[in-house]
């Protein structure tokens, strides 16, 4: 059963006299376990519909589902407490909180779902072993790499027990032993823990990674193919 479904959306901007369809009536579904590489040429709508699909944006027409729910219709505050509880994120620049230790910054996600301290502690140790960080729990950001940092920002984005991940450019600044690391993490935890990840990328070496392929032309989709891995 898909987890998201998208019906007939539309993100329409107004630029003077001419409108913008950043997306342009694309219906969708994405499954549970789905590794998913949106590509595209830059200003085709990727990231415009990733924000639709996990609310950070609204839709001008069509809906967006997750797990039976219409998003589009909850209020501001309940779209926040949803993407808490539902949506992990991976960003592009990692967005860490530089004062929080690696440690600090994965428990953070769990501090403000109330999860007791002892628990997201723990939680929070295990998930930075997964990735291969566990010399640098005590760590703040400006100490880590830019790969470490990125796989500070997966660990995060899983501690929350999301319904899926997005993850907009999130080898965009990472040099090629890193970005391989990195998918070979994202991957496993993927396989391992049916974890939905959602890609917008220019980069081909996650495309090749992905088992499904998404590709988007002038906000309108151009082709959806599955590919074995």
């Amino acid at each position: 059963m898909a987890i998201i479904q998208i019906r007939d959306v539309y993100k329409t901007y107004d630029q003077g006299k001419i409108p913008v369809h950043a997306v342009n009536g694309i219906t969708l579904d994405f499954e549970k376990g789905d590794f998913a590489a949106i590509v595209g040429p830059s200003g085709c709508g990727k990231t415009t519909l990733l924000n639709l699909l996990s609310g950070l944006d609204t839709p001008t027409s069509g809906s967006v589902m997750i797990g039976g729910k219409e998003i589009t219709q909850l209020r501001s505050n309940e779209q926040i407490d949803f993407r808490l509880h539902h949506i992990g994120f991976v960003f592009q620049t990692y967005n860490l909180i530089p004062v929080l230790t690696a440690l600090e910054n994965v428990a953070f996600i769990m501090e403000l779902q109330g999860v007791n301290k002892k628990e997201r502690t723990e939680k929070a140790r295990k998930l930075l072993g997964r990735v291969g960080l566990m010399d640098k729990l005590n760590d703040r950001p400006a100490l880590l790499s830019g790969g470490q940092q990125q796989r500070v920002a997966v660990a995060r984005a899983l501690a929350s027990n999301p319904d899926f991940i997005i993850a907009d450019e999130p080898t965009a600044n990472l040099d090629s032993k890193a970005t391989a690391e990195l998918l070979a993490i994202m991957r496993e935890m993927n396989r391992e823990l049916s974890v939905t990840f959602i890609f917008a990328t220019h980069d081909q070496r996650v495309v090749d990674k992905a088992t499904r392929v998404i590709r988007i032309e002038d906000g309108k989709l151009k082709d959806d193919m599955r590919q074995e891995q």
